[in-house]
């Protein structure tokens, strides 16, 4: 019992070190790029910086696993266009 405790100790304190030496993230950046983690109808969530986000969708519907762009920030709700439309904007001009 007490090995069991010792290892259940030792697992505890490394995960939670790991834990408190992870940087903070406060938000991301304008343009920070991430994915889909569910469909955004205009409403779900992404992944940015493996953090996981509420967004919404600016204009239209983008599928899960879509590679997206934070286009704006509202509270703590992410604005965020697909990064093909932001691609093909940037090509256009």
């Amino acid at each position: 019992m007490a090995t069991g405790l010792g290892i259940y100790s030792y697992l505890t304190s490394k995960l939670s070190k790991e834990a408190l030496d992870k940087k903070p993230v406060i938000s991301p950046d304008i343009d920070s790029r991430g994915r889909t983690t569910t469909p955004l109808t205009p409403n779900g969530y992404v992944r940015v910086d493996n953090e996981l986000w509420k967004a919404s969708s600016v204009d239209s519907a983008i599928d899960t696993n879509e590679e997206v762009v934070v286009v704006g920030i509202e509270g703590m709700t992410l604005k965020i266009e697909p990064l093909e439309r932001i691609l093909l904007s940037n090509y256009e001009n």
